[in-house]
């Protein structure tokens, strides 16, 4: 079974795997990536390789010599396939131009694990272990790892967890050959590994269980919400989602600078505090071949922003990829439903943009906002759009209220916007914005007084 990731400083040699389908500037820009990814792991990138390969569902994903120049670098440790003896192998590292390796690429250690930038089965991914006799992880298996150790919440961690699980169950292996053949009671038995997988679906049954009780209480308390008006923040991984919240809402929401900060749905309230409330969600980050059994454990929390009466698709405007990443967000986006509502793109951290690129920016989107979460005037001017929004929903009408109905104002003023208050000789004539749901239930109590 492929083993946990270490927690201490280690050497990462990240493969990319260039295909007819993904080369040049998408290879480029995944294995960039993939380094943030690790880093954000804890390993220092030491190297990268790349080969180009028609497909990466060979049972050897790298061929032989590709094999022995990374064997090189991970300090010869495994056996390469076709080079089981000593004078076999010595001709393949030979034949392996290492010179090729450009300068600034070359690892100034031995890498400690090597890391591919695509899925591997689970087949590959033991064969490579043998062959480099260091740990290797691929691009799912990193991501998990991430979310295994960013997760805060109840809800967050059963979803990792289930997500987890299924990426080592088909990975499980024999651990050893004295235990191979464990018997249980008479008859043919069970091998370690046929009880090691029953665990995991055991194990996986009940995560699935306790996820759904989980579930329906976050599914009241979005009942709860329904009535208010709600936004929720959505976009790529490291965008600037938790960063921006906290400024909109003057929370304490955790805003680092690395990929996957943010795996819990948080909810606050807009601040300065409008009556009614409008309430702000941010979500997890999104980001290219996301794990499809990440996105399955996720639909629950990404139902924040299904719920939502309006999307703001937050991007890293410094980014020269934010195009594409905004794709992946549609794309996720589009998988769990959400597809009606009232959206506004934010192109966020401005601030790190020149007058001209901002210009170029707004004149490619001209229905978009630029905005830096630390400009206090960019800031003001999403919380007025925000506000004007969630007026636009609402209905204005007028309500006359008996002096002697008690209370009755004091709701008003604390789930209502008032707009004009006039006192007459036995009542108060208000008039009021709120949602249909609350005027609704405010007649309907009048009129039992």
């Amino acid at each position: 079974m492929q083993q946990t990731a270490k927690a201490s400083l280690t050497n990462a040699l990240l493969i990319s795997i260039c295909t007819p389908d993904f080369k040049g500037d998408e290879a480029t820009e995944s294995l960039a990536e993939l380094a943030r990814l690790v880093t954000t792991l804890g390993f220092k990138v030491v190297g990268t390789q790349s080969q180009k390969q028609s497909s990466t569902k060979k049972v050897n994903v790298l061929g032989l010599g590709k094999l022995a120049e990374i064997a090189h670098l991970t300090g010869n440790q495994g056996v390469v396939d076709g080079a089981e003896d000593e004078d076999s192998f010595e001709e393949i590292m030979d034949e392996a131009d290492f010179n090729d390796i450009p300068s600034d690429n070359l690892p100034f250690a031995c890498a400690d694990v090597v890391v591919f930038d695509c899925d591997l089965s689970p087949s590959q991914l033991r064969n490579v272990e043998n062959q480099l006799g260091v740990e290797v992880f691929d691009r799912t298996g990193i991501i998990i790892e991430i979310f295994s150790r960013h997760a805060r919440t109840k809800t967050a961690k059963l979803q990792v967890e289930i997500a987890r699980l299924n990426y080592v169950a088909p990975r499980l292996r024999e651990t050893s050959c004295g235990d191979k053949e464990r018997q249980m009671g008479k008859g043919a038995g069970e091998t370690t590994l046929e009880l090691n997988r029953r665990a995991v679906r055991d194990q996986l049954a009940e995560l699935k269980r306790e996820l759904v009780s989980v579930q329906n209480e976050m599914k009241g308390r979005r009942t709860q919400r329904s009535e208010l008006f709600c936004v929720a923040l959505v976009g790529y991984t490291n965008a600037g989602k938790s960063s921006l919240m906290r400024s909109i809402t003057g929370s304490d929401v955790e805003g680092e600078n690395k990929l996957f900060a943010t795996l819990d749905t948080t909810v606050r309230a807009l601040f300065p505090i409008t009556q009614p409330r409008i309430l702000v969600s941010d979500t997890v980050g999104f980001i290219k071949k996301l794990p499809h059994d990440l996105v399955a454990s996720f639909h629950s929390t990404l139902a924040e922003a299904h719920d939502a009466s309006l999307l703001l698709y937050v991007v890293d405007a410094s980014d020269p990829s934010f195009r594409a990443q905004l794709d992946v967000v549609h794309g996720v986006l589009e998988e769990v439903g959400v597809e009606e509502s009232k959206k506004l793109l934010i192109l966020n951290k401005s601030d790190l943009l020149s007058i001209e690129q901002q210009q170029a920016l707004m004149e490619e989107f001209p229905e978009a906002m630029m905005t830096s979460a630390r400009n206090k005037a960019d800031v003001s001017k999403l919380h007025k759009y925000i506000v004007g929004i969630a007026q636009d929903e609402m209905i204005e009408e007028e309500i006359i209220v008996p002096y002697t109905a008690k209370g009755i104002m004091g709701e008003i003023r604390s789930k209502m916007s008032v707009t004009k208050e006039d006192y007459e000789f036995d009542h108060i004539k208000v008039t009021v914005r709120s949602s249909a749901i609350d005027l609704a239930r405010l007649k309907k109590r009048m009129l039992s007084l």
